[in-house]
């Protein structure tokens, strides 16, 4: 396992990072063998674990929180908060209201006194920016969160959040978690160079565009019982019951993934490694976030750890989905109000 410095803080992080969304009701029920794949991720090397509140309404943290009991002070602990948690009206977003309250419910889950970091889920187009950074920067303050971060924000917020820092001498974000993969490449082209001119570290999600990576869907073949863009899956779940027959993306995403299992075997690497290896070759990339389900998608992914790619196979990639590009079907949750049509079009 290989370690990098997050942004200015000084602290070290693995180049992987566990994320625990997985682990609960939205995958894997068995608490004991959540608790047993973190220990064997801790065992590995890896120091750095992300999770939120939401996933699995609060169970995911609860899970972490029985994990690492006793290795508390060496691990560099993530959460996030933003998303709703239950019907209540105020009980999400960026408001200063409810930051104070779910931060306490996250440490209370995650059997902690502190948090290395917390990050804002999503940009809350609804709130003053400056009233989200100065309930974060009273936490600091308080002594309950250590490092301020975002997540999904698009490259002029990230920008506007670093100069809201200085106008009002608040805490900054040192890191930003986006989506990431050979699959969604679009940051590439803003978000990514915000960071590296701001020096903001670059925490990864979805590298491996939610299985398609892993080579588990193949054209012509049974889609994997509990996949998630099976019939059942999430993702046909936000889709309305879309599967991928009736996705017009699918076939763009057979062809790519037909063509980058051919480099990763020319590369004599597997098409997980590939894909894993792709996103921390990005210079501004800090860490980036594994979410294994089972023993099994841990250890491939762990025996990735160290697997770089040399410029021939980069270049490619880039012949399979273009750099700045996304492939078809990619969403990227920003939810910008610009973009809906009451903001966009003359009404007189």
């Amino acid at each position: 396992m290989r370690y990098r410095k997050l942004a200015r803080t000084g602290v070290e992080v693995s180049t992987q990072c566990l994320g625990a969304m997985m682990f609960g009701a939205f995958g894997n029920t068995d608490h004991d063998e959540c608790v047993r794949i973190i220990g064997r991720a801790l065992d590995a090397g890896i120091n750095f674990i992300d999770t939120a509140d939401v996933y699995s309404q609060g169970e995911s943290e609860q899970i972490v929180g029985r994990a690492i009991k006793g290795r508390r002070d060496d691990i560099v602990l993530a959460t996030k908060c933003f998303t709703a948690m239950d019907e209540e009206r105020n009980h999400r977003g960026g408001s200063r209201r409810w930051i104070t309250r779910a931060v306490e419910d996250s440490l209370r889950r995650l059997d902690t006194d502190y948090l290395d970091l917390y990050q804002v889920h999503r940009h809350d187009w609804d709130v003053d920016l400056e009233e989200t950074l100065g309930a974060l920067t009273d936490l600091v303050h308080q002594g309950k969160v250590r490092y301020l971060g975002s997540s999904s924000f698009p490259a002029d917020w990230i920008v506007e959040a670093q100069w809201a820092t200085r106008r009002r001498n608040s805490e900054r974000f040192v890191c930003e978690q986006p989506q990431y993969s050979i699959f969604a490449r679009s940051i590439e082209d803003g978000v990514l160079p915000a960071t590296l001119r701001h020096d903001v570290g670059v925490i990864p999600w979805s590298p491996l565009a939610g299985g398609w990576l892993t080579g588990k869907y193949r054209r012509d073949a049974e889609i994997p019982s509990g996949a998630r863009y099976g019939s059942q899956g999430m993702f046909a779940r936000r889709r309305g019951g879309t599967g991928l027959d009736e996705d017009p993306s699918t076939p763009a995403r057979y062809d790519a993934v037909e063509g980058l299992s051919t480099i990763a075997e020319q590369a004599g690497i597997s098409l997980t490694h590939l894909a894993l290896a792709f996103v921390d070759s990005h210079p501004a990339v800090t860490s980036t976030i594994i979410g294994p389900k089972t023993m099994v998608q841990l250890d491939d992914v762990l025996a990735g750890a160290d697997v770089t790619l040399d410029a021939t196979t980069l270049d490619a990639i880039d012949k399979v989905v273009p750099p700045g590009t996304d492939i078809a079907g990619v969403e990227h949750y920003s939810g910008d109000p610009s973009l809906r049509p009451a903001s966009r079009r003359r009404t007189g």
